[in-house]
């Protein structure tokens, strides 16, 4: 069989996950990655990842057998070998351009400094000395002209020493990873509890009977994830999945960590599945509120108790007619009413999300209506029940802990000033769109990458590269190449410093996962020996030291983490236990954020409930594109996703067995749209949105709701400029009008 006809699995997991560990943990390059799942460091890949005190292999509560292949396919990657010396000598920025994301990152693990220069073709190697030179001259600009992006995949020292340069030197432009992805959850829950991030841990979720899993595909991207949710149907709980499209994974799941049990047969995840339309989740969560209503399952009396502006949120359910909620929504009322039925009914209910909830024109509305849906419920404020978003990047949630964020805690801003002496600016930084645009507005001289891909991250790539090219200097601390480095170039200096990944950094660092758990990080050591690389830590503080001397903060003491850690119990709320790891290596869930009480961190300790509207959604005409009346063509909801072996924008695979989609350059779209318009399976298309098109796109057939289809990001984010929701700067990747018609 054929990749381009191959089928749809009809269960996730199982046998090609035994198959993929063994190939890659018998090949030659197996001794050294046996050795890095040992390691004990956080995992390189998802927030739900292991390498607890307890060795590489547990996780937060002691169990063993934690690694997933998402680690596996993270590390390999990482003992790569070094890109050949003379590579960057050979090819011209032009042959690097043509590089596909998933052939940029084959080509093997950065080992020297390197530097485009303006007006060259090829990147050359760089001093340490004529680098920390250009580095500190870029630096000495305007306060507000200087700006970082940074993602989750280095430490929390090196994260907090991030936002503390910058600060210092005046500016609060700290874009970050985050605002492309959940900072609507950070925001909902923020207004709602007082805090940003998940209130269930896993010991909680281990006490739940019921999960809502919403605009997530966990099988793909959080795999341990499943294994509670395999367990929660084990002992009769129920799971229930909203998503446009059927993930065969969120179906039935044959996990490798229960052999016996679920591996040759699969497991039965879901219990309801629910198909919305995209960016319809306010009216779907209205209409289970109304329905609860209906039912007599509101819990009042926890209202009254624990909740303020209730009033509206029932008022607005009960005055929504169903006719409006169903047709916004594509839900049948029946339907509805099961899963609201199912909410109601059950003890302990976990609401938990993905980038389908929040990376949405509405995405801080979707965050509160699931929000207000637990509280009516009573879902909040006790073991086994509550919100939790799943973020994507290990770290990711460390980042935003430790300061890098544009809204910045008051608590934060005061200690910080205290430690530096000084007011902090109070000018608005620039979140990641916001630097895009001020950028292309010529107005941002000076930018540091901590990781992350800044370019291919964005929607409207075209955008991207133009805007990026009009900043002086970009510096890229990176351990492999991307398509940043090959189309994300600054005007004067372009400079790509090696750096070590989590497990060979020879410092002791720590991370925080999705569910608020601080792990401990041993130092390691790198593979490539011959290499000259160097850690965020010991850049950040260099660059420090030169640009601010040492006084009030010593930067160069700061090499050794230790003090850094003692500098973040000092002024992170929440993690004054980091101060004392060092000597008690005891990992802690940061204060604050799991609420086994009704008892929230708002200035009532009561939750604030949100009246949410509801979202108008209409698709364009395929006239708005240019296309004729006499074209066949078809107009629909683009989600952009990853595919099954990737993680953020590095591919790993270019194909998504789960979906049955051979290559990167397909669309998966629903049997009856296309055939109603005439198109065939496998049929080559064009694919055109507001801001550009992508020819020969294969058609695929896949079980996604009418007039919704699937590509895959960051190719697809070439099509359009997002729509953005300006409560918190996340654009719209996952409802994204295109039409299709036939190549010419």
């Amino acid at each position: 069989m054929t990749e381009h006809h191959s089928k749809l699995p009809t269960v996730g997991g199982g046998m090609p996950v035994i198959q993929y560990w063994a190939a890659k943990t018998l090949s030659t390059r197996g001794p050294h990655l046996w050795k890095k799942l040992n390691h004990k460091s956080a995992c390189l890949s998802c927030a739900w990842g292991t390498g607890g005190q307890n060795g590489g292999f547990a996780n937060e509560s002691g169990e063993s057998l934690q690694r997933c292949m998402k680690s596996v396919e993270a590390i390999n990657a990482e003992l790569m070998s070094a890109v050949p010396r003379q590579f960057f000598e050979r090819h011209a920025l032009s042959e690097l351009q043509q590089l596909t994301s998933y052939e940029a990152d084959r080509l093997g693990r950065l080992s020297v400094p390197l530097i485009l220069r303006a007006g060259q073709k090829y990147y050359e190697r760089i001093g340490w000395s004529e680098l920390f030179r250009i580095a500190e001259d870029a630096f000495r600009c305007l306060p507000e002209r200087a700006a970082s992006y940074s993602s989750g995949r280095s430490s929390n020292e090196a994260a907090y020493l991030l936002q503390l340069m910058i600060r210092a030197l005046g500016s609060s432009n700290l874009a970050d990873c985050s605002d492309l992805c959940h900072a609507p959850s950070t925001v909902g829950l923020k207004q709602v509890f007082g805090s940003g991030t998940s209130m269930v841990s896993l010991d909680s979720l281990k006490k739940s009977d019921c999960v809502v899993l919403v605009g997530s595909n966990a099988p793909a991207n959080h795999p341990r994830l499943v294994n509670e949710l395999i367990k929660i149907r084990e002992r009769n709980g129920k799971i229930i999945v909203i998503n446009p499209i059927k993930e065969v994974g969120l179906v039935k799941f044959a996990s490798p960590a229960f052999p016996i049990r679920s591996l040759l047969t699969g497991a039965e995840i879901a219990s309801l599945y629910l198909q919305p339309i995209p960016g319809s989740d306010v009216a779907l969560f209205i209409g289970i509120q109304k329905a609860l209503l209906a039912m007599n399952l509101v819990k009042f009396d926890f209202l009254r108790d624990h909740a303020e502006g209730w009033e509206a949120v029932i008022e607005r359910a009960h005055a929504t007619s169903w006719t409006t909620l169903v047709e916004t929504c594509g839900v049948s009322q029946s339907d509805i009413e099961a899963a609201a039925q199912i909410i109601g009914q059950s003890q302990n209910v976990v609401l938990a999300w993905a980038m389908g909830i929040t990376q949405q024109a509405n995405g801080v509305d979707n965050v509160l209506s699931i929000a207000n849906t637990a509280l009516m419920t009573g879902n909040v404020g006790k073991e086994g029940a509550g919100t939790m978003p799943i973020r994507g990047h290990s770290n990711v949630q460390g980042f935003g802990s430790m300061g890098v964020t544009t809204k910045l805690k008051k608590e934060i801003q005061q200690a910080l000033e205290t430690l530096l002496g000084k007011s902090l600016s109070r000018v608005p930084g620039y979140d990641a769109r916001a630097l895009m645009e001020a950028a292309d507005n010529h107005q941002v001289d000076t930018l540091l990458c901590v990781g992350g891909n800044l370019y291919a991250a964005n929607p409207d790539l075209t955008q991207a590269k133009r805007a990026l090219g009009k900043v002086k200097t970009i510096i890229y601390l990176a351990t492999k190449p991307n398509l940043g480095h090959f189309h994300g170039l600054a005007s004067e200096n372009t400079i790509i410093i090696p750096v070590f990944n989590r497990f060979e950094t020879p410092h002791r660092t720590t991370t925080e996962s999705g569910n608020n758990f601080v792990r401990l990080n041993d130092p390691g050591n790198t593979h490539l020996k011959k290499g000259d690389l160097i850690s965020e830590v010991q850049f950040l503080t260099e660059l420090a030291h030169r640009l601010l001397g040492d006084r009030p903060v010593d930067w160069r003491r700061l090499q050794n983490t230790k003090y850094v850690r003692e500098l973040i119990a000092q002024t992170i709320p929440g993690y004054e236990a980091i101060g004392e790891i060092d000597n008690t290596e005891a990992e802690f869930t940061v204060g604050g954020r799991i609420f086994n009480e009704p008892k929230f961190s708002t200035p009532s300790g009561k939750a604030q409930m949100h009246e949410t509207a509801l979202p108008t959604l209409s698709l364009p005409n395929a006239q708005t594109y240019g296309i004729s009346e006499q074209t066949r063509s078809l107009v629909v909801a683009l989600i952009t996703g990853r595919s099954y072996g990737q993680h953020n924008t590095v591919v790993y695979q270019l194909g998504d067995r789960y979906r049955a989609m051979p290559h990167r350059n397909c669309i998966l779209l629903n049997a009856l749209d296309a055939e109603n318009i005439g198109f065939r399976n496998h049929q080559r298309v064009t694919v055109q949105g507001n801001a550009g098109k992508l020819e020969q796109v294969e058609i695929i057939f896949g079980n996604i709701r009418p007039h919704a289809a699937l590509m895959f990001y960051p190719e697809a984010n070439v099509l359009f400029k997002a729509k953005i929701d300006s409560r918190c700067g996340t654009p719209a990747y996952k409802r994204v009008p295109v039409v299709i018609y036939p190549d010419t």
